[in-house]
């Protein structure tokens, strides 16, 4: 028990945030509005009336845009802590980022490749 003991102020921490978390859903579904009217059911496009329907096929552009996204968001988390200390990795160093820059230029050629860049 003594090993679990640093532990227990997280462990409040979360289960207090799971309290409150769910007693504001309930007090919101229970103290707010609750008057709906056709306008406000209606889905919100840029103020314009929706046109179609809303359960066609998403075309695989927008993935590749998710991915391409997603991508360049890790390249970002793990280049700034490289950036900071890249002079203390040495080549070791540098021979790695290498590596990881190249693995990141294969999935650009690759959304490249699919036309993700390409805007009709």
């Amino acid at each position: 028990m003594q090993a679990l003991a640093p532990w227990l102020p997280i462990l409040i921490l979360f289960l207090l945030t799971t309290v409150l978390a769910f007693f504001v859903i309930g007090a919101s579904s229970l103290l707010g509005p609750k008057r709906g009217s056709l306008r406000k059911l209606m889905p919100y496009e840029s103020g314009m009336s929706p046109i179609g329907s809303a359960m066609r096929r998403v075309p695989v552009r927008f993935y590749l845009v998710a991915m391409i996204f997603i991508l360049f968001d890790i390249e970002v988390i793990f280049m700034l802590p490289y950036a900071l200390i890249f002079r203390q990795l040495g080549l070791f160093g540098l021979v790695e980022m290498a590596i990881f820059v190249i693995i990141l230029f294969a999935g650009y050629l690759y959304a490249l490749k699919r036309g993700a860049f390409r805007w009709d």
